[in-house]
């Protein structure tokens, strides 16, 4: 039987570790979970069209960034798992454990704003997906929506876990995207080296993509969904080797989009001057003719639908998640609607006013950017309490210490700063 305690937690006994023959596989396979989810998530519609602006304006020469951003990701993602598992709390319910009610409900607002931006990107993905084979964005929107609350309002959390990352894995078509792009491995090489660091939109695209990197919603929903999993101290291992593994597949995707606009839209030697890409139907109308209207099309769109959807499942479970953490009501998916009405409430609100905003919105482009901007100043805010929260809520034998405590502030402190600086820049600030 579920039980619930006076702040709407879950409480159950946490499972054991296995001990049987072969108990390291079932350990990784039982574990792994919300590491990759949340990292082909973090490869949404709007990091995807980042990437492709990347290679069309400026080559290879960022795609040696995708691969340093791997240990950034996975450092921030690693805290969470530290707290997820050794306090069993979700980000929210810790925030105003450690610091207070009102300082939790600020980190809700900014988390209400992020996941709203995030969702209407990803659901004009979908909509964009829709319009290159002559669908009406209604119908797309539509098909989205039953298919998001399909997936909540009828499966416990391993099924959603299982089916976000079915979904997710549709990304993985991008390989194939940069496989026909036929880039030439001596130009990769070359152009990944030469990097114009005095440039300053080449600087500010670089800090676009550091900036995409750490989500708001990503923090909420790993941490909560390590505590929703009930994993353990015994069980860190594994759920870092998650962490690992999707971080270095998403930068992987994000990376082979990139190589893909390079090779075809991109010039190897350009000045940064290459086409402008702000929309799902931008970048397909520059790849397609390179790729093919056929098999090239259909890749391509599946790549981007995996990347909207399983985003989608995550930043609303992540609001669902976060909001219940500090109003204090019940919040799982092993619960039917009918007993936890506020957190599928949240998701569905959520799903259905994102779709109707944006197909009655007249200028998404300006919408997203204007969010984006947002997102990146929030990071200060999301960044700091997770490291002091990492520092000081956790147990002395698991808290931030020591040289990688260094090492965390410094790359935490980087991407802040690259972030901010993008976010202000592309608001014609600097």
């Amino acid at each position: 039987m579920i039980q619930f305690d006076d702040s709407g937690r879950r409480v159950r006994p946490r499972q054991p570790a296995p001990v049987a023959l072969g108990s390291s596989v079932k350990r990784y396979a039982a574990v792994f979970g919300p590491g990759l989810v949340v990292m082909l998530a973090d490869t949404d519609v709007g990091s995807i069209i980042t990437a492709g602006q990347s290679g069309a304006q400026w080559g290879y020469r960022l795609l040696l960034l995708q691969l340093l951003l791997v240990p950034i990701l996975y450092v921030v993602q690693e805290m969470t798992v530290r707290l997820g598992i050794f306090t069993g709390r979700g980000h929210g319910e810790l925030i105003r454990d450690s610091f207070g009610g009102f300082w939790a409900w600020v980190s809700a607002a900014g988390l209400t704003v992020a996941v709203m931006g995030a969702l209407v990107t990803e659901l004009s993905g979908v909509a964009g997906v829709g319009e290159l084979y002559g669908l009406p964005r209604a119908v797309s929107l539509a098909l989205a929506v039953l298919l998001l609350l399909g997936v909540v309002l009828t499966g416990s959390y391993r099924r959603v876990e299982r089916i976000a990352i079915a979904l997710g894995l549709f990304e993985l078509a991008f390989f194939a995207v940069a496989w026909w792009a036929g880039p030439s491995p001596g130009a990769v090489v070359a152009n990944a080296f030469d990097i114009p660091w005095a440039d300053k939109d080449y600087a500010y695209l670089a800090a676009a993509n550091i900036g995409a990197v750490i989500m708001p919603w990503m923090v909420f929903y790993q941490q909560s969904a390590i505590a929703e999993k009930r994993l353990g101290p015994e069980h860190l291992r594994a759920a870092r080797v998650d962490t690992a593994a999707g971080a270095f597949i998403t930068q992987l995707v994000m990376a082979a989009v990139l190589v893909a606009a390079a090779a075809t839209i991109g010039q190897a030697r350009g000045t940064g001057d290459g086409p402008g890409l702000q929309t799902v139907g931008d970048l397909a109308n520059a790849l397609v003719p390179f790729l093919g209207q056929g098999a090239g099309k259909l890749v391509f769109s599946l790549g981007i639908l995996g990347a909207a959807m399983v985003a989608a499942i995550v930043v609303t479970l992540a609001l669902a998640w976060g909001v219940g953490e500090v109003a204090g009501y019940k919040r799982s998916l092993e619960l039917r609607p009918w007993d936890a009405k506020w957190f599928y409430g949240i998701y569905c609100a959520g799903v259905v006013g994102c779709a109707l905003l944006v197909l009655l919105w007249p200028n998404l482009v300006a919408l997203n950017v204007g969010v984006q901007i947002l997102n990146a100043l929030l990071l200060p805010l999301v960044l700091g309490f997770l490291v002091a929260l990492a520092r000081f809520a956790l147990p002395a034998e698991a808290r931030l210490q020591g040289p990688y405590y260094a090492v965390v502030v410094v790359l935490v402190s980087v991407t802040t700063v690259l972030g901010v600086f993008g976010a202000l820049s592309g608001a014609g600030l600097f």
